[in-house]
């Protein structure tokens, strides 16, 4: 036998009785991911989560019918081989690491995951010399492969198009309130409130440098400022507006970007073009707001554009204001 590399076994040194055994290790990792894809979501998609547990029902069957084969021809003792014991083998993503993912990411998982079986069972069927465990795991091979219309079964039966359209409003719902709200605020913020430090020290200078680098100091500072407020003042336990870690990280960024969005142009070393510019990206960024309300918040656009452009001209004006007295 060739050595295995690292610790790990190459698929191709396992025997048959390992190869089964690899396989019902895997079925029952995957039935016990499904269950936990379905506890996951099951408060806010009750049908999806159905859906999981008939899949989860699905392994088990395959698991049953591997274990019923092994008992046949190997006996009871099952060996302890598992996917992380074999180099090269497919994996599984931890499910804590999926625990925030949203629902279409949940499903592009599960498609995954029957993809990555469907190509094991098939591998695993050309080794196999014995006529039953070639043909059990051609079998499962086709249903993995087939599971995508098993799932589409499913969905039928537990998804019928109105509960689809309410589990599509309440993910839309959860995905404004994790990211788009948080990063629109944090938008607002970064491209708003740096306006007056950095066209006050702008116009007090007339020194591109140095505006740069309040500008710079301004967007970074407020990014974090607005990050860490945003993360900390609620969990999203009770409001359900989600991962705060989420929350904090959309309204930091995009409050650093909307500061750097007219600090960056005062790195072009002339104080009249530079300025000129970060006026134009100041226009852009007020009116991407302006956008983003109307199309996610559902803001009427009239008054959106009253707010936000309105706001933006009175803080810029200040700026200028007090730089040039």
């Amino acid at each position: 036998m060739i050595p295995a590399v690292s610790g790990r076994r190459r698929f191709a040194d396992l025997s048959e009785q390992e190869v089964l055994a690899l396989a019902i290790a895997s079925e029952e990792d995957d039935a016990r991911i499904y269950r936990s894809y379905a506890e996951r979501i099951r408060a806010a998609y009750p049908a999806s989560a159905a859906v999981f547990d008939g899949m989860a029902a699905e392994e088990d069957e395959h698991r049953r019918r591997l274990i019923a084969l092994h008992k046949k021809r190997f006996g009871d003792h099952i060996p302890l081989i598992r996917r992380e014991h074999v180099s090269g083998f497919y994996a599984r993503r931890p499910v804590w690491l999926i625990e925030n993912l949203g629902l279409e990411r949940i499903r592009d998982e599960a498609a995954k995951m029957e993809a990555d079986a469907a190509r094991f069972y098939t591998a695993a069927a050309q080794r196999s010399r014995d006529a039953d465990t070639r043909r059990l795991l051609g079998d499962l091979a086709a249903a993995e492969a087939g599971h995508r219309g098993r799932a589409d079964a499913l969905a039928a039966e537990h998804l019928g198009p109105e509960a689809r359209r309410a589990e599509d409003r309440a993910a839309r719902r959860q995905f404004i309130l994790t990211w788009v709200q948080p990063g629109l605020a944090g938008l607002m913020d970064g491209s708003v409130s740096t306006l007056a430090p950095i066209f006050a020290t702008a116009f007090a200078t007339q020194d591109p440098w140095t505006t740069f680098l309040v500008g710079l100091a301004a967007s970074v500072g407020a990014g974090i400022s607005m990050g860490f407020t945003e993360a900390a003042h609620d969990d999203g336990v009770i409001s359900g507006r989600g991962s705060p870690v989420k929350r904090g990280l959309a309204s930091g960024v995009m409050t650093t970007i909307g500061g750097l969005g007219h600090a960056l142009p005062y790195l072009i070393p002339d104080f009249r073009t530079a300025t000129t510019i970060a006026i134009a990206v100041v226009f852009v960024e007020l009116w991407a707001i302006v956008w983003i309300q109307n199309r996610f918040m559902e803001t009427p656009f009239l008054r959106a554009t009253f707010q936000v452009v309105l706001g933006g001209a009175l803080v810029f004006a200040a700026g200028v204001l007090i730089g040039g007295g």
